[in-house]
């Protein structure tokens, strides 16, 4: 996918190209906000906002990364409606089926090798995992989401959020030490970044 190419027509007002952007990205736009959200319906409808916005102000582009500035659009549209509701949200990691089914464990945490009780303590820990970040402020959630969970980079993250670098690092470190805290005794099965031993220097 030539990106570069398609973000200039799509701000020639080409649709299609527009659409093979978004169809590039809306897994991890729909993801993002499921996570921010904890609600898949909620998620959709600010996925869609979020694209809508997108196509609306996409002549606004002005390089850089095109999924940050993406995520930045979701994140704003999550935060809108998180305002509108005024609660607090949860953050499911896996998303249920359609068919209501809870899905597998996250990709981050799979292991074809586990053995069954290997797995039973897997699938503990995502359960612990959710709850942890379930009681993250938003602002450190939303950078676990994007960094640990979306793969985005630092300076991405940085631009989808519209703070410093530096904070992205501080609230990134002290997001990952308060679910460290909170996920005392799976030490062993806890990705690399939560390890007590990786201390702040993630």
């Amino acid at each position: 996918m030539d990106e570069q190419a398609l973000i200039t027509d799509a701000q020639g007002g080409n649709l299609d190209a527009f659409n093979t952007l978004i169809l590039h990205y809306q897994d991890s736009v729909f993801n993002a906000a499921l996570r921010i959200m904890g609600d898949s319906d909620l998620a959709a409808d600010a996925s869609q906002e979020a694209f809508i916005s997108a196509f609306k102000s996409i002549g606004s582009f002005r390089g850089g990364s095109f999924k940050g500035w993406l995520m930045r659009i979701v994140t704003n549209a999550c935060y809108d409606e998180l305002r509108r509701r005024k609660r607090r949200p949860t953050t499911p990691l896996e998303p249920e089926t359609e068919d209501g089914e809870e899905m597998d464990s996250p990709r981050w945490l799979a292991d074809p090798n586990m053995t069954p009780a290997q797995q039973s303590e897997a699938d503990e820990l995502e359960h612990a995992i959710q709850h942890c970040i379930n009681n993250l402020p938003l602002e450190f959630k939303t950078v676990v989401v994007m960094t640990d969970l979306q793969g985005m980079d630092y300076a991405e993250v940085a631009s989808a959020v519209r703070v410093p670098l530096g904070t992205i690092k501080s609230r990134l470190a002290r997001a990952r030490l308060r679910l460290r805290e909170c996920l005392q005794g799976f030490e062993e099965l806890l990705p690399a970044p939560y390890r007590l031993e990786d201390g702040m220097n993630a």
